[in-house]
């Protein structure tokens, strides 16, 4: 006979013993335990043999050893390789390695935003109400493990009918018809967790508990980079408003001078209808600037948990350079991505409910007790005499549930299945955003350098057209065709550092934001 069927016949010895013993009423009598073998075994030992019983069989789980699924990792981002390698790969000790990330962007207007996001933004308050309802889930399956005891006291009063007797004399004595119970019970009942249903379901609740507490640091990672994000886009409006409003200055200029021209008969009066023409364009350019510029401040009013009329981000037009941001190693990713982290933890807690589905296979023992005083008069209640117990054992199993048990298990299965294709579905989607921003800064800096040479060829052509309509070699169309394409290199120029400053901010937040998955709380 081998050593796994002589484990697995010992251990169904046992649990026939356990049922058998859990059946029986306390205390033991002879008679039944000569049925069970322990008729020379001293009273005392019933009760150790039971506790040992109870610690061995409360060790049973069924939930699947839990290991972190697998995910597809390369050995290093694709922009960080070969010709590409413009980032570096971050050191312990780096600054950008932190919570407080925007802080590397220097600007203390920034830095005031954001920390008012994490304790006013609604999302966050509403993600964190949710982690501390996950954390009570935790608490109430842990209270599974526990007895639970119920004090029910009552009172009651009854009528019966009670028949007269004749006595002696000419009147008839008869007993009072009223019967009143006065009852202070103490109930307790207790089910053992063999199978580790409980002890499954509190891991399961823990680990969501978990996932729960990522997804609320997601969540201030997300509205964090949006406020960032929406930041930049201002500063970046306040810098194109600056543009135009010197383009519309330049150009009031060169109308006051066609003007004057005009009345010297330099000048036609087409040449000041067209200046007239481009100055009222660029004002209409200008003005509709406030308009994104506004709704990017309600945006952030909105982030930091605040009504759109209590904020005014005063004007400062963009001035800034992203800084060096290390990207790390891909596999390190997986660490520092709460959503990721969020993912993993919703496996773990799918994989121990399959541990739940398995435990309803076997019976269900509830140990059951109750105590407590009852009298008929209410003086006596507290009386020793007065004092009832009972004490006993109960177990059911289904024999028929036409499958459902199979059904539910094979659920919690696929779900299982579900959530390792939803983590490493989230793993492919972070790599997919790092690599994305990492190649946009990667074209961004080489398009700036391209079109910041673009706006120093306009301007030298717009020079010349100047020079050449003051000898009247050309006419002011000329001038007004260099003067258009200035404006639109630079505002083009402008618009490529605003997208680069959004570009670090987003790799930042696909970088997880300095967050750690050590972060998370303890299960």
């Amino acid at each position: 006979m081998s050593i796994r069927t002589t484990t697995h016949k010992s251990f169904r010895s046992l649990r026939k013993f356990f049922v058998l013993v859990l059946v029986l009423d306390f205390p033991f009598s002879i008679t039944r335990t000569r049925t069970i073998g322990l008729r020379r075994l001293p009273r005392w030992a019933y009760s150790w043999l039971i506790i040992s019983l109870v610690a061995l069989l409360a060790g049973c789980s069924f939930a699947p050893r839990y290991t972190r699924p697998a995910a597809e990792t390369p050995a290093a981002f694709k922009e960080n390789s070969g010709t590409n390698s413009v980032w570096q790969v971050a050191q312990p000790n780096d600054a950008a390695a932190r919570s407080n990330w925007w802080t590397v962007f220097n600007d203390e207007e920034l830095n005031a935003l954001e920390n008012q996001v994490a304790v006013s933004n609604q999302n966050v308050v509403a993600a964190f109400a949710n982690y501390l309802a996950a954390r009570a889930m935790v608490r109430e399956a842990k209270a599974q493990l526990y007895p639970t005891l119920v004090v029910d006291p009552s009172v009651s009063r009854s009528r019966t009918f009670v028949a007269e007797r004749p006595t002696t004399s000419t009147h008839s004595v008869s007993s009072s018809p009223y019967l009143d119970i006065y009852s202070l019970p103490l109930d307790g009942s207790w089910q053992p967790d063999f199978w580790g249903r409980a002890r499954n379901t509190v891991k399961a609740s823990a680990a969501q508990a978990q996932a729960s507490a990522a997804d609320l640091e997601n969540t201030r990672l997300t509205a964090q980079a949006e406020v960032a994000s929406d930041y930049f886009q201002l500063r970046g409006q306040d810098a194109l408003e600056q543009l135009f409003d010197d383009t519309v200055t330049a150009y009031q200029q060169s109308l006051n001078l066609e003007k004057v021209l005009f009345k010297t008969g330099i000048a036609s009066d087409q040449d000041v209808a067209q200046a007239e023409t481009q100055l009222e364009t660029a004002q209409a350019e200008d003005t509709n600037l406030h308009i994104l510029r506004a709704q990017l401040e309600h945006a952030i009013a909105m982030l930091i948990g605040k009504p759109a009329a209590n904020i005014a981000i005063p004007r400062t037009p963009l001035n800034a350079n992203p800084p060096p941001i290390p990207t790390g190693l891909p596999s390190q990713l997986l660490e520092r991505r709460p959503d990721i982290a969020a993912a993993e933890r919703s496996v773990a807690s799918a994989n121990y409910q399959i541990g739940v589905g398995r435990a309803a296979y076997f019976p269900n023992i509830t140990l059951s007790a109750s105590g407590g005083f009852e009298s008929t008069m209410y003086e006596s209640l507290l009386d020793w005499p007065s004092h009832v117990w009972s004490i006993g054992a109960d177990m059911s199993e289904t024999i028929f549930d036409a499958g459902a048990r199979a059904a539910t298990l094979a659920q919690d299965h696929a779900e299982y299945e579900a959530s390792v294709a939803q983590y490493r579905q989230t793993v492919l989607a972070a790599f997919q955003q790092v690599e994305d921003q990492l190649s946009t800064l990667r074209f961004l800096q080489v398009q700036i350098q391209q079109q910041d040479a673009a706006v120093k060829s306009s301007a030298h052509y717009l020079a010349l057209a100047q020079d050449r309509y003051r000898l009247g070699i050309d006419s002011y169309l000329n001038v007004i065709t260099a003067q258009t394409t200035l404006l639109a290199n630079r505002q083009t120029l402008l618009n490529l550092h605003i997208q680069q400053m959004t570009a670090a901010v987003q790799l930042v937040e696909a970088l997880g934001g300095g967050w750690s998955a050590s972060q998370l709380p303890s299960p």
